[in-house]
C-alpha cells in the first residue's frame, strides 16, 4: 500500500507526532510555558490545545524547577508527560530536577521506578539572540549517564525520533534548533523541510543516517550543522570532491560504528558543531576516531565549533563564532592539501 505523505516544516512534524501518541495513548500530555492557546513560541505543539484542551496541553507558569518537577513526578506515578523548555539556556534553573532526578531515579532506585519523560528545547543561533538564548549545550547533558539525548535536522527525522522518544521508558531530552522549525520571523532553511508520512513511524536512537555519501573527507554533524555540511558538499563538488555528511541524529546512544565505518571509507574527518569546542560533541567524536580507527586517518581530525565564548549579540561576531558552509569548504581543501 501506498505511504501518503506531505512536505513539512520540522515545527509541524513535531507538533503531529506529540498530536499522534496522545490520541494512542492517554497517559501522554504536554506542559510548558506558552504551549497551550499560542502552540508553543517555536510551533512544537501548534494545535494541540484546541486538539485536547486545557487538561492534557498545560500553560505553565514561568517555574522550570516547578513544571519539570511536576513531569517528573507524574512519570512516577505512570503518566507520559512532555515539557517544554522555552529555551535550552534556561535549564539552569531546573538542573537539580534533571540531572540529579530524573537522569538518576531510575539507577537508584534499582530499576523499581521508570522515568518516562520527554524534556523537549529549543537551541542554537543565528538570530542576533544573545549569550542567554542562543546555546546548544546538548554536549553538557550528554555528558550525563541516565539521558537520551536526541537532537533531528528535518522533519522526517523529527517526527519519527519523537514519536521514539515518548513511546520510551527512559528519560529523553529533544533538541529542536529554532533556525530548522520553518518559523516565519526567521531566516529560512527550505532543506529542514520534508516529505513526512501521515501514519506514526519511529525511528530508533543511535542510528546514524548518510544525507550524502562520499569518498574524500567524512563530515559528521547534527541539526543545523548538517545543512551548512550539504551546502559546502555541493561547493566542493563542483571541483571533483566528494564529501560524505553524517548524520549523527542522536548523541546518545552515538552511532560510533557509523562513523568508524565512514572514517575507513574516506581516510579523513571534519566534526562540525554548534556547541561550544571543549569538552562536547566534536571531542567524542574526534576520540571515537583516535579509539578505533587512528590507522585509517591520512590528516589529522579536524573540528569547527563555536569557541569558548558566550555567544555574541552583534551579528558581525555571531556569524564569526557560529559553523558555516564556508568554513567548511576552506576546512576540507586544508585537509587534502589545496
Amino acid at each position: 500500500m501506498a505511504v501518503e505523505t506531505r512536505r513539512l516544516t520540522m515545527g509541524k512534524a513535531i507538533a503531529e507526532a506529540i498530536a499522534q501518541e496522545m490520541e494512542r495513548d492517554p497517559r501522554v500530555f504536554v506542559m510548558g510555558e506558552d504551549v497551550g492557546v499560542y502552540g508553543g513560541i517555536f510551533g512544537a505543539t501548534q494545535g494541540l490545545y484546541e486538539k485536547f484542551g486545557p487538561e492534557r496541553v498545560m500553560d505553565t507558569p514561568i517555574s522550570e524547577t516547578g513544571f519539570i518537577g511536576a513531569a517528573l513526578g507524574a512519570a512516577l506515578e505512570g503518566m507520559r508527560p512532555i515539557a517544554e523548555l522555552m529555551f535550552v539556556d534556561f535549564f539552569g534553573v531546573a538542573m537539580d530536577q534533571i540531572y540529579n532526578h530524573i537522569a538518576k531515579i531510575h539507577y537508584m532506585s534499582g530499576g523499581g521506578f521508570k522515568v518516562p519523560v520527554v524534556i523537549m528545547t529549543a537551541i542554537g543561533g543565528g538570530y542576533s539572540d544573545a549569550a542567554q538564548h542562543s546555546q546548544c549545550l546538548y554536549g553538557l547533558f550528554a555528558h550525563v549517564p541516565g539521558l537520551k539525548i536526541v537532537v533531528p535536522s528535518n522533519a522526517y527525522d523529527a517526527k519519527g525520533l519523537m514519536i521514539q522518544a515518548i513511546r520510551d521508558d527512559n528519560p529523553v531530552m529533544y533538541f529542536f534548533h529554532k533556525g530548522l522549525m520553518g518559523l516565519g520571523w526567521m531566516t529560512p532553511q527550505p532543506s529542514a523541510m520534508s516529505e513526512v508520512p501521515e501514519e506514526p513511524y519511529t525511528i530508533p536512537f543511535g542510528k546514524a543516517d548518510v544525507k550524502r555519501p562520499g569518498r574524500d573527507v567524512t563530515v559528521v554533524s547534527v541539526a543545523m550543522g548538517v545543512h551548512r555540511a550539504m551546502e559546502a558538499a555541493e561547493v566542493l563538488a563542483r571541483d571533483g570532491i566528494e564529501v560524505e555528511v553524517l548524520d549523527l541524529r542522536t548523541l546518545v546512544p552515538l552511532d560510533r560504528d557509523a562513523i568508524v565505518e565512514s572514517v575507513k571509507r574516506t581516510h579523513r574527518l571534519l566534526v562540525v558543531d554548534e556547541d561550544y569546542l571543549s569538552y562536547g560533541m566534536s571531542g567524542e567524536v574526534a576520540a571515537t576516531v583516535a579509539e578505533r580507527a587512528l590507522d585509517y586517518l591520512d590528516a589529522p581530525v579536524r573540528r569547527i565549533a563555536v569557541p569558548d565564548v558566550p555567544i555574541p549579540y552583534s551579528r558581525p561576531l555571531e556569524q564569526f563564532v557560529l559553523p558555516s558552509a564556508d568554513k567548511i569548504v576552506a576546512a576540507v581543501r586544508e585537509m587534502l592539501g589545496e
